[in-house]
């Protein structure tokens, strides 16, 4: 794939596509992503999770109804009944403490004193989130990640944590399926639900075209 197909199936301008064209084929190198099945589907799924590749870092700046719909055990509005959760226009627009309340004592974080929700939150291609993973991947792509979380926006290690995380997943096997339910299970493993499914295949399918896996 060169750096036109790069920007056709990202809908983006070259310009804007090109400084991930080298970092990207070479971790499909690295994790042997290594057919046009796999880069189809690996392409596919980071293009969806990175907003054509525009974006590294989880977007945390939400409206008060907005909290409600994603996370509506944590906040409610009022006049309704709180129930135990926490009133969303307290955290309208405020990512900080937001990420700190949402992610406090999971994905191996620390609870919301510990700033870990922060500091963790979701970075590079994958959107990769938690002390936890962040650990792993720093471990295998040896880099220091909990001090240094910041070096998953760089173009490089955001592309090498993506592909970590595919071989993480088990996405090059289940890519080798072919199938829209093989390309559905990777959809629940990198995001924990089908979230965006249908955005995923349009681009699944022009991954597909612009790699001749169709013939």
């Amino acid at each position: 794939m060169n750096v036109n197909d790069l920007a056709a199936l990202a809908q983006r301008p070259v310009s804007e596509v090109a400084p991930w064209l080298q970092p990207i084929a070479a971790a499909m190198d690295e994790f042997q992503i290594d057919s046009a099945a796999r880069q189809a589907a690996f392409l596919a799924q980071i293009a969806h999770e990175s907003d054509g590749f525009g974006r590294v870092v989880e977007n945390l700046s939400y409206s008060a109804p907005r909290l409600v719909a994603v996370w509506p055990h944590h906040f409610y509005l009022p006049p309704d009944d709180p129930n135990g959760r926490h009133d969303a226009t307290q955290y309208e627009h405020r990512p900080e403490p937001l990420a700190n309340l949402v992610y406090a004592n999971r994905l191996g974080n620390g609870p919301e004193g510990s700033g870990d929700g922060w500091r963790f939150r979701g970075r590079g291609l994958v959107q990769l989130t938690g002390r936890r993973l962040y650990t792993e991947a720093g471990e295998a792509l040896q880099l220091d990640l909990l001090n240094q979380p910041d070096q998953l926006l760089e173009p490089e290690q955001a592309a090498r944590a993506a592909g970590w995380y595919w071989q993480h997943i088990g996405g090059n096997a289940l890519a080798d399926e072919g199938t829209q339910d093989g390309f559905e299970r990777l959809t629940v493993a990198i995001n924990g639900d089908l979230i965006g499914l249908d955005h995923r295949l349009v681009l699944w399918k022009r991954a597909e075209s612009l790699l001749s896996v169709l013939g």
